[in-house]
């Protein structure tokens, strides 16, 4: 992997964020739940953890799925997964597959019935990560996406705040106008709404017959 290429780059930035993760993550647990709460799961299905990170949605998807459901994920950062193996591991988790990988080379042991893209910018910003993923998600499937984005244009100089706090975190920080776009172009009937004062989103779609 180029040392410069923007997977990279995301790891080193998770590199150092990933022992305080599930602490500075407290503040946006409200809107996992709420994105998780518009998949829509049933008891059986199968549903896909986009950029896993340390495994906070495990609990809360495995539990919507039930006994007879799975939960699939995937992340690239080392010591992200690290953490998520540890959780799964002291859990003792069944019906939990995940594995170490990049948005753009996963392949899952099974079609997806529903997928969650919680607060993965740089996978969404990413034309190639996006059709990897979506086209092994059931033809109308549920798709949910949340994340950051920019005020309205007219708000001028408080961009910079939204720039500002996706720094940190991602390769593609200033790429925050349209972050769904490359996401609801795969999908039917897809919506969005504003959260967090405007800096961010939720959406939601049902993945197209052909993508």
């Amino acid at each position: 992997m180029n040392a410069h290429s923007p997977n990279q780059i995301s790891i080193e930035k998770y590199r150092s964020k990933a022992a305080d993760y599930d602490a500075s993550a407290e503040f946006t647990m409200p809107l996992r739940r709420r994105a998780i709460a518009q998949l829509q799961l049933q008891p059986g299905q199968t549903v896909l953890d986009v950029g896993a990170g340390t495994g906070l949605s495990y609990a809360l998807l495995l539990e919507a799925v039930g006994s007879s459901g799975q939960v699939l994920a995937f992340e690239q950062s080392p010591e992200m997964f690290a953490l998520a193996a540890g959780r799964a591991l002291r859990a003792g988790w069944p019906n939990l597959w995940h594995t170490l990988a990049a948005a753009e080379t996963v392949q899952l042991p099974r079609p997806a019935d529903a997928v969650l893209m919680n607060y993965v910018h740089d996978i969404s910003r990413t034309p190639e990560a996006v059709s990897n993923i979506l086209r092994q998600v059931r033809p109308g499937g549920r798709v949910v996406i949340a994340g950051m984005k920019f005020f309205p244009w007219w708000t001028g100089p408080l961009n910079l705040l939204a720039w500002a706090k996706n720094r940190p975190y991602n390769a593609k920080a200033a790429d925050l106008w349209q972050p769904w776009s490359h996401v609801a172009a795969l999908c039917d009937d897809f919506q969005w709404s504003p959260t967090q004062w405007g800096m961010g989103y939720i959406g939601s779609g049902t993945r197209k017959e052909q993508s």
